[in-house]
């Protein structure tokens, strides 16, 4: 392939600039409305189901992730880089054909998937949750993930392309197939318990049946961005030229799973420490017993679940929140980096990076520290049919808060070295993250309870972001200026501050807990970007090129 770029060069071939800032922004967008759908689905549907069906719920997404992951997280980014490179040359053909290569060999990946979970349903949920209720629910998200990998294809074709809208556009899709179909599916469960349980017998809990209810919207929801994509293939005009260019299926193949593989198994890595939470957080409560009161009604026997349940479906929810929108900019660093990469410069590179790891920065810190601040209002406002689970939650979700931030900004390095032909080494600094998130859940949570796990969470992101900003400095040779980071957690901090002296003032004047959020929020913000706004304006000057 190094050899078709050299002669592709040589007859004067221009590459392509790629607009890292408009795609990113349209990225990010697209994620933070998908993430407003999704809230309007998890919130209600954390409500309906409490701590013990928000278990069975995790107990799904536990099994799927990790599958999910091998199979999808690192083929659109695969698909995305090869795709870049042969676009950014002129090779639209072998464009094409990475296309359909990469449809036939992944939607056999997800199909073989699929039916792994499936047949998993039964034993994993046994295993788990200790009985069957939660089978159904694994069960019901076994075909996502074949939808998913349709998905992942097509979305890394049009990434590469740097062509971001088609990703946006289905992301949104996404989100409105779930929070509606999902929430229908779930209310209509809960509403009519004796007609649902009669035609499922082997369920003995309804809060198993509502669960596999709300998740197979996930399901339908994949469905819904695969038939997006396949009705946006009817109107595709792809640019035409270096049909002589063309590289083999085998060889097209054997590039995707070298970088896929990788970065799949990176991803597992990463799900792992969701099915490390699982099995520590329930096991060492049923050994060590709770720290803390007990929520009154809660069994003995239902108290480890209830109090995974409610971490899994609060916490790490409100956790996941920000990080799922700054993955984003790791997409349009990707094909970025790439590009520089690809022609030699090393001046993109530098833009390319100082741009995705600022605005990470920029967007994480002051996420975290209101979200630290002002932990019970978010959750009472967020969950609140949900009083029990939002005690439990408090506590553990500020120590997450530190991790979050650090999650963040390892996002975009994890693309950047993908996009500098380093596929592997996020997968290495995940096992490191794991084994120090594995270690942490041991030691801490028998003292700390269920904040002991997220404490090693914060402890795990944190070893992650400075293994992966210590390799990509010395595979790139570039060097980092920190004093812009600085300048973001000092803006940080006096955000921070504000937010908790004006909440303390509104609840003080009797102020409901909603307008006691909204002040808060209000008055933070406009101090971050009062302290934060000099800084921008020099970033833009610095690290902004035209398109």
């Amino acid at each position: 392939m190094k050899k078709v770029f050299f002669i592709i060069r040589s007859e004067g071939i221009e590459l392509k600039k790629q607009n890292f800032i408009k795609g990113s922004i349209i990225l990010m967008v697209s994620a933070a409305a998908a993430k407003v759908l999704g809230a309007v689905f998890k919130i209600p549907l954390t409500n309906m189901l409490g701590g013990v069906g928000m278990s069975y719920f995790s107990c799904a997404y536990s099994i799927f992730m990790p599958v999910y992951s091998l199979t999808v997280t690192g083929l659109s980014a695969a698909v995305a880089r090869m795709t870049a490179q042969s676009a950014a040359l002129g090779m639209y053909e072998n464009v094409r054909r990475i296309r359909r290569t990469a449809m036939l060999l992944f939607s056999a990946a997800g199909l073989v998937g699929s039916l792994l979970i499936l047949l998993l349903a039964v034993p994993f949920s046994v295993y788990t949750v200790g009985n069957t209720d939660g089978a159904a629910a694994v069960a019901m998200i076994a075909p996502a993930v074949l939808f998913g990998c349709i998905t992942a294809v097509e979305r890394g074709h049009y990434e590469g392309m740097s062509n971001m809208y088609p990703t946006a556009l289905s992301q949104l899709a996404e989100g409105a197939v779930k929070a509606g179909a999902g929430l229908m599916l779930c209310s209509y469960v809960t509403s009519h318990p004796r007609t649902v349980m009669g035609l499922f017998p082997f369920i003995t809990d309804i809060r198993g049946a509502a669960a596999a209810a709300g998740i197979t919207g996930v399901t339908l929801s994949t469905l819904g961005a695969a038939v997006f994509f396949a009705f946006l293939r009817l109107f595709d005009r792809a640019p035409k030229g270096g049909e002589r260019c063309v590289q083999s299926r085998r060889e097209i193949a054997k590039q995707l799973l070298s970088t896929a593989l990788p970065v799949g198994a990176g991803a597992v890595v990463t799900n792992l420490t969701a099915l490390i939470d699982m099995w520590t957080v329930i096991g060492c409560i049923a050994v060590f017993g709770y720290v803390g009161k007990a929520p009154v009604g809660v069994s003995a026997s239902e108290l480890p679940g209830f109090i995974y349940g409610s971490f899994a479906g609060i916490a790490l929810t409100v956790f996941n929140l920000v990080p799922s929108v700054t993955n984003m900019l790791g997409k349009g660093a990707l094909t970025c980096i790439t590009s520089a990469c690809e022609s030699g410069d090393r001046a993109a590179m530098e833009r390319g990076t100082m741009q995705a790891l600022l605005t990470s920065a920029a967007i994480a810190v002051p996420s975290a520290v209101g979200l630290g601040v002002m932990a019970p209002e978010v959750l009472g406002v967020l969950y609140p049919a949900q009083s029990d689970e939002v005690t439990v939650c408090i506590a553990p979700l500020r120590w997450l808060m530190a991790g979050m931030v650090c999650l963040c900004v390892s996002y975009p390095l994890f693309s950047m070295l993908q996009a500098v032909g380093k596929p592997s080494a996020p997968l290495k600094i995940m096992l490191l993250g794991t084994a120090v998130k594995l270690l942490g859940n041991l030691l801490l949570i028998p003292f700390m309870g269920v904040s002991g796990a997220a404490a090693s969470t914060s402890l795990c992101y944190a070893l992650i972001l400075l293994l992966a900003v210590r390799t990509y400095l010395k595979v790139t040779g570039l060097r980092l200026h920190l004093a812009p980071f600085c300048k973001i957690l000092y803006s940080g901090a006096m955000c921070g501050g504000t937010a908790y002296l004006v909440g303390a003032a509104a609840d003080r004047g009797g102020a409901s807990p909603a307008a006691v959020l909204s002040a808060s929020v209000i008055s933070g913000g406009a101090v971050y970007v009062f302290f934060i706004r000099g800084l921008l304006l020099r970033l833009r000057r610095r690290y902004t090129v035209s398109a």
